[in-house]
């Protein structure tokens, strides 16, 4: 199964793909998708929108996963990080894939083993689970935080329903 994992941003949007093929996970791609802080809003959110919809056309992922965002003291920047996630979801759902959705706390717990670590462990734990990977910025290693957080989702789901239906074959 290939996994997309996008971290929301309107400045910049963290992608990253990883083939989740039984417990090997095996890194294919990241990057990000920006834009430019003086444009207008709108432009801003279509330049993400036709960014990120070549990213899942190139890279034709099974599933995506998204990070949830959270309230921050500035309104303003709360409500323009929601329209960001926005696209962040309306891509993956116009290709017709599942989607995922992750607490911050949730993703770093599942990745660093803690639930409050900070992007230079994110950064260090993406790379020690896919040794040799470049990574493209601290937006891009947090997405595939995100990627790696719902294949562990997956797998565990995996897991209990193979354990359901053995228990229910006795």
């Amino acid at each position: 199964m290939r996994v997309i994992g996008i971290d929301p941003g309107l400045r910049c949007l963290g992608w990253g793909v990883i083939d989740v093929e039984g417990s090997r996970i095996v890194h294919v791609a990241n990057g990000t998708c920006t834009s430019e802080g003086s444009a207008p809003l709108a432009e801003r959110l279509l330049s993400l929108y036709r960014q990120l919809t070549q990213v899942v056309a190139a890279h034709a992922p099974d599933a995506a996963a998204v990070e949830q965002t959270f309230v921050n003291k500035d309104a303003v920047g709360t409500l323009k990080l929601g329209q960001a996630r926005g696209i962040a979801m309306l891509v993956p759902a116009e290709a017709g894939l599942p989607i995922g959705e992750y607490l911050p706390n949730a993703v770093k717990k599942a990745v660093v083993g803690v639930g409050h670590a900070d992007k230079r462990q994110i950064q260090h734990m993406v790379k020690l689970q896919m040794p040799g990977v470049q990574l493209a910025g601290p937006d891009a290693a947090d997405a595939l935080a995100i990627a790696l957080c719902h294949a562990h989702h997956l797998q565990s789901a995996n897991r209990l329903t193979d354990a359901l239906a053995r228990a229910g074959g006795r």
